[in-house]
């Protein structure tokens, strides 16, 4: 801090210090961040943010790292009862890649001064939130093909722009995940494709749970942008691109020719093409079902909660054996012998 002379009032706490000087490196310190953002370059971790930047990003990206783990469990249900090896082995690898981009985000959210253990301890106690779409139950085979389609697609729409953020290790976390969610994305259109074009019983299958996973997933883009508190902000910033109106009309106009080559019908008796907007016009979303679910009294938000906390408090001997072996180790080189 800038020092000031003897006889300035002290009045911030800190002897030597004035109010104006404090004021005048805050304003020094936001004209640089602000320069950046508006520069299209990147923030650091170790760059001066301001807290109201800060606290906004550990709110997205902790509410995203806890979608990813949460997310794992209605596909999980079907491991075991997937219909082929090479369903099972699909399915298995999908999992596993969405608990390392659960790692990902959570080690980016570190970056911002938060530590993992008091994030899962926010969401366990339901003081922060993940995607509503997983609050939904996976009730056929057909659901898994459906996730990965649609709720995957819709992931992809909104998670691309995110490789652009303003904040550098959220950008790059975000290059590997929207990767990995592409294939994710085939690989739910090519369940569903095999599906539809399948015994009548397996198209039907198919049908009924796009129309169950099709509101729902244009849900997950958030409130409408009117009712939004935190896009304009976020856009400000350039942790966002896109409002999120914006992108739930891309992500309409994609599934709708993608729903056609697969022989299957969304289910919006409004869904039409609108040649003077140049966009796919649909019908009205139930936003009373979105706030209630968010507020925790969907059909799975108890089960998937309680599953959660018991799954980490199942581990607790896991992480306290790798604690107590990495204290061990510390000191020792990889043979065992201490480090001069």
């Amino acid at each position: 801090m800038t020092a000031v002379t003897a006889g300035t009032a002290e009045t911030t706490g800190v002897p030597g210090v004035s109010d104006a000087a404090v004021a005048a490196e805050q304003a020094a310190h936001e004209a640089v961040f602000d320069a950046a953002v508006s520069a299209d370059e990147r923030i650091e971790p170790r760059d001066w943010m301001p807290e109201a930047y800060r606290a906004s990003l550990v709110r997205q990206i902790a509410q995203h790292a806890h979608s990813e783990i949460i997310g794992m469990q209605p596909e999980a249900n079907w491991i075991t009862r997937a219909p082929s090896l090479r369903r099972k082995a699909i399915l298995m690898a999908k999992v596993q890649d969405e608990a390392g981009h659960g790692l990902y985000l959570y080690s980016a959210a570190e970056t911002l001064g938060t530590s993992r253990d008091e994030l899962l301890d926010k969401l366990h106690a339901g003081r922060q939130k993940y995607s509503s779409i997983f609050n939904y139950p996976t009730l056929t085979w057909a659901d898994v093909g459906a996730i990965g389609w649609l709720v995957d697609g819709a992931a992809i729409t909104n998670q691309v722009p995110l490789c652009r953020c303003s904040y550098g290790p959220y950008a790059r976390a975000m290059v590997r995940v929207c990767k990995e969610e592409s294939f994710h994305q085939r690989q739910g259109y090519e369940a569903l494709l095999a599906l539809s074009r399948g015994t009548e019983a397996q198209h039907a299958m198919a049908q009924d749970a796009v129309d169950r996973w099709w509101w729902p997933s244009l849900m997950m883009f958030g409130p409408p942008d009117d009712e939004s508190t935190h896009t304009a902000q976020a856009m400000a910033w350039k942790i966002k691109r896109h409002t999120n109106d914006e992108l739930r009309q891309r992500f309409v106009d994609i599934a709708v020719p993608q729903a056609e080559a697969l022989g299957l019908t969304l289910p919006d008796p409004d869904l039409r093409w609108n040649e003077e907007r140049g966009h796919y016009d649909f019908g009205p979303i139930d936003w009373t079902e979105f706030w209630d679910v968010l507020k925790g009294n969907g059909p799975c938000n108890d089960q998937r909660l309680s599953r959660r906390r018991q799954a980490h408090e199942d581990g607790a001997w896991v992480r306290e054996a790798a604690a107590a072996h990495a204290e061990k180790h510390k000191n020792t080189g990889k043979h065992g012998e201490a480090q001069g």
